[in-house]
Parts: structure tokens; sequence; C-alpha cells
């Protein structure tokens, strides 16, 4: 069996962090939540037992989407396996991660938990590959673009009303995990009015999205846990999917889930205590991009993920969005976007002032699609096109039993 390798804090970090904790002198640079700023500031005020961030984990996780998380794809779409990560439990996995590493730097464990478990609520079906789907769409219809981190805050800033934090809504919109940096400093968000434009800008230009960097080391801790928390998980599942047997070569960071997760936390916990930033030093910073690198090289861009997604998903959810669109402007009231999309968000939905009927066509209609679920979307899809030949064929439980 190959050696595994555990990194540890250096003594000089471990015992500066014991002695501050014992004399009550940790540097203390993460978020305070009587500062936390929210567009109704008259409701949810903080109290002794619920602080404005916890507020914000609780809004989250009785959020009417939260639920959908759990039969939305992580990254394995076509396979009936109970032991493969959906996304439910990645958000999870980055929340702990980041709370971890949050706890030993003395940040906001509540706001990183709801930045955390709320960063892909508005997560398409079958993971990346349904987002630029979707995105195709509506660039073609209306020249806007559809990114997951955006409409993440979308579907908790405006789809649902949840009167969250700034620093909640800012850190969940610019977490992304697809974007690695070996520093982390937090850029600046002072208000609603300019939170607003950055987030529209992202619908008119893709690339914006790209730009954006956390207001607060807590959002800068879970946009880098985000990367961490999928790096060695999807490997795991790789191999339970009999994707790939195995993996060679720990690019300096480990092989497997936990030495990944370890080192990484380690090492960022090794060069940020007591910083106004997050860092990797430049051994773990290349090691995460080559352990990425090798990850869209064996998984995530295989001819066995790829080729069944652009052939049989894109055109069935493009189909599905132009069947969708229809029955919504010709006001088809037994149409599944009505009853099961409008009606439902018509009862949930908290903004009195502009009924949720009213918005624009095609946006009902990617709010719609990017609730859905794997199973739904393709359900759906069925009920909509009976005839059509395209159906996702899926690896059973027993397939090995055959």
């Amino acid at each position: 069996m190959e050696k595994r390798i555990y990194e540890k804090l250096s003594p000089q970090v471990t015992e500066r962090i014991r002695e501050d904790i014992a004399n009550g002198t940790r540097p203390s640079f993460g978020a305070k939540s009587e500062n936390a700023i929210r567009r109704n500031p008259n409701a949810d005020r903080e109290s002794v037992w619920r602080p404005a961030y916890a507020r914000d984990v609780d809004k989250i996780m009785h959020s009417p989407y939260y639920n959908r998380y759990t039969d939305k794809t992580q990254v394995f779409s076509f396979y009936k396996n109970d032991d493969i990560t959906r996304r439910a439990l990645h958000v999870q996995l980055v929340s702990r991660i980041a709370r971890s590493i949050g706890a030993a730097l003395n940040l906001n464990l509540d706001l990183i938990e709801a930045i955390a478990l709320g960063h892909d609520i508005g997560h398409t079906p079958f993971g990346h590959a349904g987002e630029k789907y979707i995105s195709e769409v509506l660039q073609a219809e209306c020249g806007r673009y559809f990114n997951h981190n955006v409409h993440s805050v979308r579907v908790l800033d405006g789809i649902f009303d949840h009167n969250l934090t700034l620093d909640t809504l800012d850190g969940i919109i610019s977490h992304n995990g697809e974007f690695e940096m070996s520093e982390y400093f937090p850029s600046v968000m002072p208000d609603f009015e300019t939170y607003d434009k950055m987030v529209e800008s992202c619908y008119v230009d893709e690339q914006n999205i790209l730009k954006i960097i956390p207001s607060t080391l807590e959002g800068c801790v879970v946009r880098v846990c985000d990367i961490i928390a999928y790096l060695g998980k999807d490997r795991q599942d790789a191999i339970k999917a009999k994707l790939t047997p195995s993996y060679s070569g720990d690019a300096g960071i480990g092989t497997v889930n936990a030495e990944i997760i370890n080192n990484l936390e380690v090492n960022i916990i090794e060069h940020s205590y007591g910083k106004p930033y997050i860092m990797l030093d430049e051994e773990h910073y290349l090691g995460l991009k080559e352990a990425k690198r090798d990850n869209y090289e064996q998984i995530y861009k295989t001819e066995k993920i790829s080729r069944v997604l652009d052939t049989t998903v894109k055109p069935m959810m493009q189909s599905m969005y132009m069947k969708l669109l229809r029955d919504l402007k010709e006001g088809n009231k037994s149409s599944p976007i009505f009853k099961h999309h409008i009606d439902f968000i018509s009862e949930n939905h908290y903004k009195a002032a502009k009924p949720y009927i009213e918005t624009e066509p095609n946006q009902i209609v990617v709010d719609y699609m990017a609730s859905m679920t794997d199973d739904y979307c393709t359900e759906l899809y069925d009920f909509l096109f009976p005839n059509s030949k395209l159906h996702i064929e899926y690896h059973g439980y027993f397939e090995d039993l055959i």
C-alpha cells in the first residue's frame, strides 16, 4: 500500500495559536455580525442567541429549493449509486472544511456556513454541463448569460426574498470554485447598490464572474474550500463509478481525499494565521492546480462523460427550454411551467411589489429549469416529448452482477 503523508502545522504556528487562545489575543480579521447589513434593516435583527449570519444559515436551509440539492449532479449524472456524491453532500463538505480552517483563523463560522450551504443552490441539473446548455439558449434568445453563482443569489435574493446579509450574498456569488488563486485578498463591497450592479454585469458579460473576489475572509475561505472539497472526492467517485481504476502521483498535496483535505487545510492555516488574507505556499498552490488539471483530463472531459451529455442531455434540455417558453408565451395553463413552477413560486414569493408572473419569460424558464433535479428533468422531458428517441441510460445498481 502506498504510504500516505499527512502534514502537520509547524511547532511555531501551533504554539502561537495555543498562546493566543490562552491569552485571549487571537488575531481577529473576521466579519462582525453586528456590522451585517440587509436590504430591509428593520427585519431580521440579530439577538443574543441568533446572530445575523446564523439567521442566514437558517433561512438558506429552510429555503424552498434547499431540498433539491439531494438529487442534483455533482459530477456523475448517470449512475444509480448511493455512494457517489450528490450536490447536497458537496455543500456540506465545503462547509465542514471551511469551518475547520475558519475556526483556526478565528473567523465567523456562521458566515462561512451560510456561504457554503447556499453557494450552489442555483445550480442546474446535470452539473456544469446543464449550466452551459441553459446559458447557450438564454444567450441566443435574449443576449444574456446564465451562471450558477449568479443564479444562486437570484434564488435567495430575487425569487425568494430571504433578506440575507450582503456578506452572505457576496460570498455566494463570488465563490467560483473553478478558478484557483495562491492568495485571496478580500475586495470591498460597500452596499447593495454596488452589489446589484455587479450582479447585473454578470448577466451581460460572461467574463465578469471571473473578476469577482469575495469581500470577506470567510468568503475567501469558502472559495478555496470549494475546490478542496471536490478534488479528492471526485477521484473517489470516479473509482466507484469505474471510470478510472486509480490515481497515481500526488502533485505534492496527496493522492487520496483525506490527504488532500488535510494537507491543504494545514498549509492554508500555516500561511494565513494572523494575516488579513488567505494564502497557500507556492508548492501547494501549484499542486492544487496540477491535481485540478489532472481531474479535468481523467474525469470531467473524458469521452465517457461528455459524449452522453452533449449528444443526449444537451438536445433534451434545449428542446425543453423552447417548449416551456412557448407554453409560457401562449399562456398554456396546463403546462408544467405553470402548474409546477409559477404556481409554486407564487405561493412562496415574498416580493409583493411585483407578481412573479410579470418576470421576463426567458428568466422564468431559466428559473424553472435551474431548479430541477436530474430525475425531474429527465421525467419532464419524457412527459413533454413522449415520442422522442432521446433517452438517458443509467448505470444500474446491479451491473456488476450480470
